[in-house]
């Protein structure tokens, strides 16, 4: 739906190892990057994508969710994102009452951003 999101981070290196880390499972990689107040730019195979960069500001938490293929990518995101340093804010699980395939992984970011993986499919 949206063609990029770019917010500010407080610790630019360890934000973007996180999201590198946490988002790998998804096909997440770089495609664009700079100095840190610039930021860098992450995305899965040309689709929307995701900017970071270095800021002082204090902006308000952002809830972010990523699409993902499967009920197998949202558990390989729910893991890589807590090894990354990420905090638990709800583990893989349907969650029925959004709709009955709704799949999904929440995270908080090391700027503690409500970050979400999500499948709609039904289990394969």
């Amino acid at each position: 739906m949206f063609d990029h999101v770019k917010f500010g981070v407080r610790d630019f290196a360890v934000s973007k190892a996180f999201y590198l880390r946490a988002l790998e499972p998804l096909g997440v990689t770089i495609i664009a990057e700079g100095e840190p107040s610039y930021g860098v730019e992450l995305s899965a195979k040309g689709k929307a994508s995701l900017c970071l960069h270095q800021t002082e500001e204090k902006p308000a938490h952002l809830h972010i969710a990523f699409a993902a293929d499967s009920r197998q990518q949202v558990d390989a995101f729910y893991r890589a994102a807590l090894e990354a340093g990420g905090k638990d804010n709800g583990a893989p699980g349907l969650r029925p009452r959004y709709h009955a395939n709704y799949y999904a992984a929440f995270v908080l970011c090391p700027d503690g951003h409500n970050i979400e993986a999500v499948c709609h499919e039904p289990e394969a």
